[in-house]
């Protein structure tokens, strides 16, 4: 017969209908104002912290809806904000440093759906509230750090090769390379020819010397390399502050756009990501005098440093025995006096580094020294002044007793916080360069839920106009094809859910045009059926005709629309992405519920009996 589907694809309609309820369903429940805990120390949380949060909650007449033990974080929820305020503060000062406590929004979806792995769609800064920065790169530094880099690397290579120098120096743009004679001059080409490819090289004709400097090519590799490498340990660090979707991207050459949905604690945030820390170990330098170091006479390969309690002047080694970015994992503790510790682990590189220096200098002193470079604004003249501070401390002298490493304790930190702010950023990668913030922008979540309300509002509005015109124009078959632009909705909803994608503005302008556009392929289809019937076809003939012939103008319709959302979503940005998504997932459920859902319901009321006229 004409107008019957199979068993199959009822099913299949039916499934796909059952399925877009149940996986729509999470985002009704809304969210709970809760508290975030967590530690840099994955031994720090156990289940018996539950037990312990709930008795100092209760001591404090504060009612917690639940506690939830998720990884290595505590999640209290909360029936109002109020309850949270109070709830953060209690246990920020109970706790301790050595604890994350941040206030955050999770989702409220009933435990029968979780158990379905059920979730709510993300929702975006724009719609959740939260911080916006913009970073700028500091490619004058990733510059000057490469230079340096180089430098001490063709030092070393000249060293490795046996080939005799006087000096390297960088000096006015280029590494300044100064050799004993000609035929050392001759075997440091052919080692740089070998070895620094990357490097322009000019050979001075009358005298034993060579300048080496970085190519138009590799200065645009290093910025590039500073701005993915800045992308990646940004990340890695938002990740630490268990933030639900953040938006991390590139903007410009040298600009990256973090965004941070539900975080309310923006003074973190901006110091986590603006700090730039890491640890260097250096041998202490005992053969010459610190004195003649402070009058000025600081010997070749030394450099002076302060202690940072005492200030007292330490002469160290310039070489650099293994540096933060060899560090692959890092955890605070205490050590066996009961102070803040560091516990470091190295990759193969740093550990074999590590292990040769330890193994040859037993019974020698070890330092470590501990760099932090910040971007300060100061008021000056009524104007924001923006300075950089570096911070570069020997924190620990100790005598290496035995050989070691890849696993070992750094000391000499003033507190747990400090220990465990340092492990987060060791954990998370050193930063390229240093960043800049240069913006910032803060979204409250009153002003989240008004877009919210603003964006169903336009939906419904939509939605509601596009019913009435289809049910006074098409009548039953109008009606028919509200029931599909419904099922529609739905699919989109779950296919967002399940796909964890983030709901922005940009994307509930596309939910609204979809819902314009969804029923374009119905009136496709219904005009088609109506001229049939006008060629005096039978109704049944008529309703076959009409889907069969109109389909394939409606999939050349749809096929354009989504290839520009396809285009959309390559090339465009943030909100164009958010718009771009779904709107190509709009295209794709309407062509499945316009054509298929539509055609199962005429099905049932038309196919199977004779009838004499059709209610269009």
């Amino acid at each position: 017969m004409q107008n019957h589907f199979p068993f199959w694809k009822n099913l299949l309609i039916l499934t796909v209908l059952v399925l877009g309820i149940v996986y729509s369903l999470p985002n009704l429940f809304g969210d709970d104002p809760s508290v975030q805990i967590s530690s840099g120390n994955v031994a720090d949380i156990s289940p018996a912290q539950i037990t312990s949060i709930e008795e100092t909650l209760s001591s404090a007449t504060i009612n917690a809806k639940a506690l939830e033990l998720q990884g290595n974080k505590i999640l209290v929820r909360f029936a109002n904000t109020d309850e949270q305020m109070r709830a953060a503060d209690l246990l920020r000062n109970s706790l301790g440093s050595q604890y994350i406590v941040a206030l955050n929004l999770a989702p409220a979806t009933p435990d029968w759906l979780r158990s379905l792995g059920a979730d709510p769609m993300y929702l975006g800064l724009d719609l959740r509230g939260g911080v916006h920065f913009l970073l700028e790169v500091d490619m004058v530094a990733a510059l000057k750090q490469a230079e340096e880099r180089y430098n001490n690397d063709i030092r070393s290579a000249l060293r490795t090769a046996k080939i005799r120098y006087k000096s390297v120096a960088y000096d006015n743009g280029a590494v300044k390379v100064v050799l004993r004679n000609e035929k050392d001059k001759l075997a440091a080409v052919a080692m740089v020819d070998d070895e620094f490819r990357k490097l322009n090289m000019k050979v001075d004709e009358t005298q034993p010397v060579l300048f080496l400097s970085i190519s138009e090519q590799e200065i645009k590799e290093i910025k590039k390399f500073a701005l993915a490498q800045n992308i990646t340990t940004l990340r890695n660090r938002v990740n630490e502050l268990g933030v639900s979707e953040p938006v991390i991207q590139q903007q410009g050459d040298n600009r990256i756009v973090v965004q941070l949905p539900g975080v309310q604690d923006t003074a973190q945030a901006k110091e986590i990501l603006g700090t730039t820390a890491t640890l260097e170990y250096r041998k202490v330098d005992t053969q010459h005098d610190v004195q003649s170091a402070l009058d000025g006479r600081v010997p070749v390969g030394s450099k002076l440093y302060y202690e940072r309690d005492t200030k007292v002047p330490v002469l160290l080694k310039r070489r650099v025995i293994i540096t933060g970015d060899q560090i692959v994992d890092a955890s605070s503790g205490l050590d066996q006096n009961g102070s803040a510790s560091v516990n470091i682990t190295l990759n193969g590189i740093g550990a074999k580094k590590m292990g040769k220096f330890t193994k040859d200098n037993i019974g020698q002193p070890m330092a470590v020294v501990f760099i932090e470079q910040k971007t300060l604004t100061k008021i000056v003249n009524g104007k924001k002044v923006r300075r950089k501070e570096k911070t570069e401390e020997v924190i620990s002298i100790a005598t290496v007793r035995d050989a070691f490493s890849k696993r070992f304790q750094t000391t000499g930190l003033d507190s747990t916080q400090e220990a465990r702010k340092l492990s987060l950023l060791l954990r998370a990668g050193a930063l390229a360069a240093p960043v800049d913030i240069v913006e910032e922008r803060t979204v409250g979540p009153s002003l989240g839920q008004d877009n919210i309300n603003k964006g169903i509002m336009s939906v419904l509005v939509g939605f509601v106009l596009v019913l009435i015109f289809m049910v006074v124009y098409y009548k039953t078959f109008g009606l028919i094809a509200d029931l599909a632009l419904t099922f529609n909705l739905v699919v989109i909803v779950a296919v967002l859910s399940m796909l964890q994608a983030t709901l922005t503005l940009p994307g509930i302008a596309g939910i609204v045009l979809t819902v314009g556009m969804a029923v374009d392929a119905n009136v496709l289809i219904f005009e088609r059926i109506k001229e049939e019937i006008r060629n005096r076809n039978s109704p049944q003939t008529s309703i076959y005709v009409g889907y069969e012939k109109a389909f394939s103008t409606i999939f050349d319709a749809n096929i354009t629309t989504l290839l520009v959302a396809l285009v959309l979503f390559g090339f465009g940005t943030g909100p164009i992405k958010g718009f771009a998504i779904t709107l190509a997932i709009g295209i794709l459920t309407s062509m499945f519920t316009a054509i298929l859902g539509s055609r199962m319901v005429i099905n049932w009321i038309y196919g199977g009996h004779r009838i004499e006229k059709l209610s269009i």
